[in-house]
This record gives structure tokens, sequence and C-alpha cells, in this order.
């Protein structure tokens, strides 16, 4: 049993992994202090990111667009006005990507 016990943390481990570690880049990216998965903070949660922009085949460009150059307008009801930072060149490009594909999975 404890075989089967560890096979099924280590594979739990694997799986969880990449988004973890997507999480960890948030964190270190500094997207915490305005976001959270599950609940406004400042900016909108990420689950309510994804689910607004699950149906649109622009949102991907659009929205690593938005948290590179920063912007304001899309999201007003929730933020009250406040803009969203710029955060290119500060956070690679790369990074950046990766976090819009992480929060469109959720």
């Amino acid at each position: 049993m404890k075989k089967l016990f560890t096979a099924v943390t280590l594979i739990s481990a694997v799986i969880a992994s990449p988004a973890m570690a997507d999480v960890d880049l948030a964190k270190k990216s500094g997207c915490f202090a305005c976001h959270s998965v599950d609940a406004k903070i400042v900016g909108p949660a990420w689950k309510d990111v994804a689910a607004r922009y699950k149906s649109d085949a622009d949102a991907r460009a659009a929205l690593i667009e938005k948290v590179k150059k920063g912007g304001k307008g899309n999201w007003t009801d929730v933020t009250g006005g406040v803009p969203m930072p710029p955060y290119s060149p500060r956070i690679a490009d790369a990074d950046i990507e990766k976090l819009v594909d992480f929060i469109l999975t959720l």
C-alpha cells in the first residue's frame, strides 16, 4: 500500500507541477498584488478573465498586449477604473505569454 501511495503522490506532483510553476511565476512577477485565481482584489479574478474570454479566438494575443503595455477599460465595473500597469520589459515577453496561457486555462 505504501508503494501505491508513493506512486500516486509522485504522479500528482508531476501533473500539478506545471500549474505550480505558473503560480510561482505569477508570485515572482507581482501579479498577486492585484489579482488572485478565485476572487477580485484590485483587478478581476483570473477565473473570471478565463470565463469572459473563453470563446474569443483573439483573446490570447489581446491579453498578452494588455499585460505588456497596460491599459484600462475592459474591467471598469470590477476595478473602478484602476488601470493595469505595463509589465514589459520588467517581465520577459516569454513569461508574460506563459502567464496569459495559465490564466486562460483556469
